[in-house]
């Protein structure tokens, strides 16, 4: 039974029958339902890059120090932790569709916000719902992604990671650019909202109005009372890369701005770099992973997670940090793709249920870790703390060659 209903293709194959319509459909109206999916992400990802790319700027307006900036960035995990018990449930009863529209509109009016916040408690309450919004946004979308995937027989799940990675370097540039303009955050993120509006009312009637297959409808599986441990050592793997990945959007700009002294808007320089080496990372994952495979991609991805941090830890000069966050980039782009992949074709979970719990895990990673290292590098430096985080590559390597899943 394939994993969704295709009925919604009915408009252009009236007479075809479901089951087999999805390969009879026209290659240009299935392509446009992949480009719509692909904006969602994209959308998804270029409102936190823009938020990422003015951290720098309201640490400074309000400011605060390396603790201090930490504990509002712990605002971002409590919203997606207070999201979380029901989000995934909420998706199912009311559709992916229809949450990821709600979500990815309500994600991007949070983000103004931000712009907004005159104090540290403005800031940290805009950044709970924003992360309470984002966990909505990231389940749906990704669902969404899934769907998608049952329309093609080529591996296409790494390109749409490839888009949000891509809204990260757009968001870069579009920083540069505002910062340029000398634009305030409020201002940025303005811009960046009404951009997100423009994805929603061109992209919405493409988006898959699917239901789940029946097992997942009648299903009566309960993490909390049976536990699958697969998922649970697929969601820490990903914590890890999350993690890595989180640091690099959150102080990768402060760490240029700090240590590496980068002088004006060059500040933002390691992460137009690190988003650039992702972006391209995960365009290649589907290919790179036919022909090597998933284990071996990922044991390299963890170990040169650990090199590109610990290179930026050694050498704290402009153009090795740039070599070093690009490394970083590569290794983190691979291991979201392959693990999401994996979790969605556990055989005794079913399919909706296993990418909430990886995904849940997983964005605990990409949230906790920037606090993390904002406490870290107020006991001892920022350096330090990136020398810290630089042990989580490692365990992405050691846990893929513990699990029998691998092949």
């Amino acid at each position: 039974m394939p994993l969704i209903d295709y009925s919604f293709l009915s408009k252009i194959l009236p007479k075809a029958k479901i089951k087999k319509s999805f390969r009879k459909a026209k290659k240009s109206y299935l392509n446009r339902v992949r480009l719509a999916t692909s904006l969602f992400f994209f959308g998804m990802g270029f409102c936190f890059s823009t938020w990422a790319s003015r951290i720098p700027d309201m640490k400074s307006m309000l400011q605060l120090n390396e603790a201090e900036l930490g504990t509002m960035l712990f605002a971002l995990p409590i919203g997606q932790l207070v999201a979380m018990p029901f989000s995934g449930r909420i998706v199912t009863k009311y559709g992916s569709r229809n949450i990821a529209i709600l979500g990815l509109f309500f994600y991007a009016i949070c983000l103004t916000l931000l712009g907004l916040a005159s104090t540290s408690w403005h800031l940290a309450d805009g950044l709970f719902l924003f992360g309470f919004f984002g966990n909505f946004c990231n389940i749906a979308v990704n669902t969404q992604g899934v769907y998608t995937q049952q329309l093609f027989d080529k591996p296409i799940i790494g390109s749409f990671h490839g888009s949000w990675s891509l809204a990260g370097f757009c968001g870069a540039l579009v920083g540069l650019l505002m910062l340029a303009f000398k634009l305030t955050p409020f201002q940025h993120f303005l811009v960046a909202f009404g951009f997100v509006v423009i994805i929603l009312l061109t992209n919405y009637k493409y988006i898959i109005k699917a239901k789940s297959k029946q097992e997942e409808e009648k299903s009566s599986y309960s993490f909390w009372k049976k536990p699958d441990k697969t998922l649970l050592w697929l969601g820490v793997i990903c914590f890890c890369g999350m993690a890595s990945e989180g640091i690099m959007f959150d102080w990768s700009g402060v760490y240029f701005k700090e240590i590496i002294k980068a002088p004006g808007a060059l500040v933002v320089l390691g992460y137009t770099t690190f988003m650039i080496s992702m972006a391209s990372g995960r365009f290649l994952s589907d290919i790179l992973v036919g022909k090597y495979g998933a284990k071996k991609i990922l044991i390299i991805s963890g170990l040169v997670i650990s090199s590109g941090l610990y290179m930026a830890v050694l050498l704290p000069y402009m153009i090795p940090c740039m070599i070093a966050f690009m490394l970083v980039g590569f290794g983190v782009s691979n291991v979201v793709p392959i693990i999401f992949n994996v979790a969605g074709n556990n055989k005794n979970v079913p399919t909706g249920i296993a990418l909430t719990i990886v995904s849940s895990i997983s964005f605990l990673g990409f949230l906790i870790g920037p606090p993390l290292i904002g406490f870290i590098a107020e006991l001892t430096s920022l350096r330090y703390s990136f020398a810290i985080i630089g042990v989580f590559g490692v365990f992405i390597s050691l846990l893929v060659l513990k699990l029998k899943i691998f092949k």
